[in-house]
């Protein structure tokens, strides 16, 4: 029997980095500033006009590289790749070829129950290119040189990847790893994070196929449909018994296709020599370490610590490890209650629903949250401590939204804190048991299961205020239990 076939995806994804100038020179690096005003002499590539390396841009690419596991080569060497295109004023780009940065680290990523570990080939800096504008003049095309310069990492992935699933669970991962380590802020709409996915289809167990590169997918959901689309081209060619030809090809999101753009080119057509204006980098052993060890606690590291420290389950420790804002801020309000579970409920509840509402983006939650975590660790505290029913909490939440108030000080004005007092709770029973006549005799003669429901009526005589456990211990005694 023929072997099924297979996709095999490998990964090409562009970052830029965290800083506030470009990688050669002092022009600024900020989105959305008129076109060609962030431009020099460097990045226009004036005759006489010598790079000079961004310090930052180094610290950073090496924290991308630790990050995934990489090792940090002491010293690599800056490459000049050479092609035109018309928004690339030098003819050539700065990167590194055969001595990169960083080479051999590794991803695991969760599709469902199942984990893959993805290779990582290879971590190296370089510079990006401008941006042809196509849709500002008809029939004309704008370029606009303010990301000339910019710097980059790029993280190539080995051919690891089985599904279109996996390939976006491994992007969303990378995205994730990447804003904790605050590298970039990996945004895709701004351009700061760009994929280009290298995909082909083989017999299961056989070699790799001819592989086609789908150039610049601009979101996940695109790389995912854009690798399924040319998969399936692949084998439909191959079951023909035609030939897959190495090119690269652009995903066209409307019509759900993807089109060639151009032959694929190999390494050679690049003419790489090493940058005559720019030493080889040297990074100390020391260096290297001190970026290793000013690292933060990673996502898949602070997700098993949660699930050990607060007992909480795989999926909510996955909800509240998505952003390094929310995950601070979840432990803040765990570590102040003391009740981890209750911390968690609270948080992916009540606060992730507000901060929703008030458009807070979860990356920001930290910094400006609806209500700060000590007040929401207070409230839980109030619950714990039974001063405080769940449905009260909630209204007392809904006043913090708009106020700088303590919980215990929203409770006590809007009279919400439980009462236990025998007398009082005795008072309303029987209140309830005179106003529902049937149902009391009915429960005084057995019918148990009627006891939820006199609690009820309870609970909602007293306005939330009385205690239900002490509710329940009155209402078994009447009852004869």
């Amino acid at each position: 029997m023929t072997a099924p076939w297979e996709m095999v995806v490998g990964l090409e994804v562009h970052v830029q980095l965290k800083t506030a100038t470009k990688a050669f020179c002092r022009c600024a690096t900020s989105f959305g500033d008129p076109p060609n005003t962030n431009t020099c002499p460097v990045c226009l590539a004036l005759p006489g006009a010598l790079p000079v390396l961004n310090a930052q841009a180094v610290a950073l690419a090496t924290r991308a590289a630790l990050a995934l596991g990489c090792t940090v080569h002491p010293r690599s060497v800056f490459a000049r790749k050479n092609y035109f295109y018309p928004d690339l004023p030098k003819g050539y780009q700065i990167s590194q070829f055969d001595r990169p940065l960083a080479t051999g680290g590794a991803l695991t990523c969760t599709v469902g129950e199942q984990s893959t570990t993805v290779g990582i080939t290879r971590v190296h800096m370089e510079e990006d290119a401008g941006k042809s504008i196509h849709d500002r003049f008809a029939g004309q095309t704008a370029i606009d040189l303010n990301r000339a310069g910019v710097p980059l990492v790029e993280i190539v992935s080995e051919p690891d990847i089985r599904s279109a699933a996996e390939a976006g669970a491994y992007l969303r991962h990378l995205k994730q790893i990447l804003e904790y380590a605050e590298i970039s802020d990996v945004s895709m709409e701004e351009g700061s994070l760009r994929v280009d996915a290298n995909v082909s289809a083989r017999r299961v167990g056989q070699p790799l196929g001819t592989k086609t590169e789908l150039k610049n997918l601009n979101s996940f959901s695109a790389v995912e449909r854009a690798l399924e689309v040319e998969y399936a081209r692949h084998v439909a060619v191959l079951e023909s018994g035609g030939r897959i030809e190495q090119m690269t090809l652009l995903w066209d999101a409307d019509r759900g296709v993807t089109r060639p753009a151009r032959s694929k080119e190999g390494s050679h057509d690049y003419r790489y020599f090493p940058e005559p204006d720019l030493p080889p980098l040297v990074l100390s052993i020391d260096e290297i370490d001190g970026h290793r060890a000013a690292l933060p606690e990673l996502p898949a590291a602070r997700r098993a610590r949660f699930r050990a420290a607060f007992g909480l389950s795989s999926s909510d420790a996955e909800v509240l490890t998505a952003t390094r804002g929310l995950a601070d801020y979840f432990e803040a309000v765990a570590v102040g209650c003391g009740d981890g579970k209750a911390a968690a409920n609270w948080v992916m509840g009540e606060v992730l629903a507000a901060a929703n509402a008030m458009g807070t983006d979860p990356r920001a939650i930290g910094l400006r949250p609806p209500v700060d975590a000590p007040r929401v660790a207070a409230l839980i505290t109030l619950i714990r401590a039974g001063s405080l029913s769940t449905s009260a909490a909630k209204k007392v939440f809904a006043e913090l939204l708009t106020g700088a108030e303590s919980p215990a000080d929203v409770a006590a004005r809007l009279d919400l804190l439980q009462v236990d007092d025998t007398d009082q709770l005795a008072a309303w029973v029987d209140e309830v048991l005179a106003a529902n006549p049937d149902e009391a005799a009915r429960f005084l003669a057995g019918e148990r299961k009627l006891q939820g429901v006199l609690v009820g009526l309870v609970m909602k005589r007293s306005g939330g205020r009385a205690d239900p456990k002490r509710v329940n211990q009155l209402l078994a005694a009447r009852g004869g239990a």
